[in-house]
């Protein structure tokens, strides 16, 4: 199966111009699919895997150019035009996004896209949650997560024993953040390396998917094996900035902040045998059409497809009595 990507987003630091001016060709007018037809995502993820063999091969600093005039060239394929033209920025500002994106890569710790390669993957591969819902209202604030009533808080869920996966907070304070360290000083490997949810807060649809795929996996896995672990949930806008500010992969626009993607622990099941059975399961998914995967290393970023949105909405009613 295909092995899907990862996800930035714009890194502090001023914008760097391209060392020289690529080559504008003509946009692939009358290749593309008809209106109304939908893009072939089949084919856009071919493309874009055949995409990052040639940016890895220009990943070097001199190759800036070259890189450009290739970005110029491949994203004008029918492929991969259609799904950047069905997305709110269109083929033009998807593509400048990407460089600009490109241009300001730094390399950190925090980062998932750990090279140039990583982060064209994780920026095109994104682009299909965007191009999904594009039509949703961004979550601009943290107090519209907080108050939307599209969200259902999972601490209330988790308490009556209604999840089928796991979770942690971000710890709050000095106090908070020092018991954690102390924790994971006594326990390193007992849960996932990650911050936490700032929000602990999603859209119903997603809580059902991440059960049944949190049921799924359990049937899965060895007696013992812990339970599927979402680190990240829905997200505003205000605190994307705050996340990209602070050097991690957080690409604008982001499924997160439509409310439509998560985020699941990947690498911490490899000390229980069970990191594969994790990741062939979410590719069966995509595959199914159910949602968009995108490998960030650690963490997978899914996203549900719009014609899952009504069997996952009654899923959840179900599940919850509603």
């Amino acid at each position: 199966m295909r092995v899907p990507s990862r996800s930035p987003g714009p890194q502090p630091g001023p914008a760097v111009a391209p060392a020289a001016p690529a080559r504008r060709l003509p946009p692939a007018t009358g290749r593309r699919p008809a209106p109304g037809r939908r893009p072939d995502l089949a084919a856009y993820r071919a493309a874009v895997a055949e995409l990052l063999v040639e940016v890895g091969a220009l990943a070097d600093a001199p190759s800036t150019a070259a890189r450009q005039v290739l970005l110029d060239q491949r994203l004008r394929e029918p492929a991969i035009a259609a799904v950047l033209d069905a997305t709110p920025q269109g083929f033009v500002g998807a593509r400048e996004t990407l460089l600009l994106e490109m241009a300001r890569y730094q390399p950190n710790a925090r980062s998932s896209a750990q090279d140039l390669t990583a982060l064209v993957r994780i920026y095109l591969l994104s682009r299909i949650d965007v191009m999904w819902w594009r039509d949703t209202p961004t979550l601009l604030t943290d107090s519209q997560v907080d108050t939307s009533t599209d969200l259902v808080d999972l601490e209330w869920l988790r308490r009556r024993g209604l999840l089928a996966f796991r979770y942690q907070e971000q710890p709050v304070g000095v106090f908070g953040r020092g018991l954690r360290a102390v924790g994971r000083r006594l326990r390193p490997d007992a849960t996932p390396r990650t911050a936490g949810l700032r929000f602990r807060r999603a859209r119903r649809e997603i809580v059902a998917l991440l059960n049944d795929i949190g049921r799924q996996f359990a049937l899965a896995c060895p007696p013992g094996t812990p339970p599927l672990w979402a680190t990240s949930l829905a997200r505003s806008a205000e605190h994307q900035y705050r996340l990209r500010r602070l050097g991690y992969a957080a690409m604008v626009p982001s499924g997160h902040c439509l409310g439509w993607a998560a985020d699941v622990e990947v690498a911490w099941y490899q000390r229980f045998g069970v990191r594969d059975t994790l990741t062939e399961l979410l590719l069966a998914r995509q595959e199914a059409g159910e949602i968009n995967v995108v490998d960030e290393g650690q963490a997978w970023h899914i996203c549900l497809a719009p014609d899952a949105r009504r069997r996952f909405r009654r899923a959840y009613e179900a599940e919850m009595g509603v």
